[in-house]
């Protein structure tokens, strides 16, 4: 597929996907997703990526659903739409490699909820973020009643939303609805800093660590989980990866322990 709405480059062991219809501030259309949901499956087969980084052209990560796109659909048309972009986001949050997203401007409704699908959130001080829909009659999608209140707690959930009121990356970043926040001009550097720190370890951990961080919260019972944590450990270490780990990890804490 041809892109149009992303740019897709690579750094290194990390894939950047960049939403790319800045005259719009990244609004979302059909295309968008389309090209989204190409990308993360060329990521997925490419063993050499091992993290990926979404973030935004111009001076917007996304403003949200495109409303002269949306606007011409029947409510038919809408359940479809809605559908797709439900599978994708699905599809983001139980990705297997590391995701980040990396919040430069504006990350409104469909846009904060795609930031909200990724694994870890890095934002510029002054981006505006927020849930607008109460404010349109209309409602949040991509997991966000969950995976908002996941990480500010029920009662700061219902005041952004009920309120439909944007706050700052570094707001967000206090609340820990952002990991952290940057400046502007530091954020790619800050993002790429993270997804090196990530893909210095093992991959087959990590995704088995991913699918158990999702387990535990929601997708199955404690008992489940404790069951699938079994498997997920004897899978790691039956890995040919295992034995070079541990003696990379003996050796640096021995390094640690000499005296200087």
């Amino acid at each position: 597929m041809d892109y149009e709405a992303i740019v897709f480059k690579t750094r290194n062991a990390t894939a950047i996907v960049s939403l790319n219809r800045p005259k719009v501030l990244n609004a979302m259309n059909q295309r968008l997703w389309l090209e989204m949901m190409d990308a993360l499956e060329k990521i997925k087969q490419d063993s050499g990526l091992k993290a990926l980084i979404i973030t935004g052209e111009g001076r917007a990560f996304s403003t949200g659903a495109d409303l002269k796109e949306s606007g011409k659909r029947t409510v038919e048309a809408y359940r479809h739409y809605l559908e797709s972009l439900q599978e994708a986001t699905r599809t983001l949050i139980r990705f297997e490699k590391p995701t980040i997203a990396a919040i430069n401007g504006y990350a409104l409704g469909s846009g904060y909820e795609l930031a909200l699908a990724c694994d870890i959130r890095i934002a510029a001080d002054d981006a505006l973020i927020g849930s607008p829909e109460a404010r349109v009659t209309s409602s949040v999608t991509g997991g966000a009643f969950r995976l908002i209140q996941d990480l500010v707690g029920p009662g700061k959930a219902r005041e952004l939303l009920f309120t439909a009121e944007n706050i700052t990356g570094q707001e967000a970043a206090r609340i820990g609805l952002v990991n952290r926040s940057v400046p502007l001009d530091s954020l790619m550097d800050e993002a790429m800093g993270m997804a090196e720190a990530i893909t210095k370890n093992s991959a087959f951990s990590i995704a088995r660590i991913k699918r158990g961080l999702l387990m535990a919260s929601g997708e199955a019972s404690l008992e489940s989980l404790m069951d699938y944590e079994i498997e997920a450990c004897l899978a790691c270490v039956s890995t040919k990866e295992r034995d070079a780990s541990l003696k990379t990890f003996d050796n640096r804490k021995r390094s640690t322990q000499e005296p200087k």
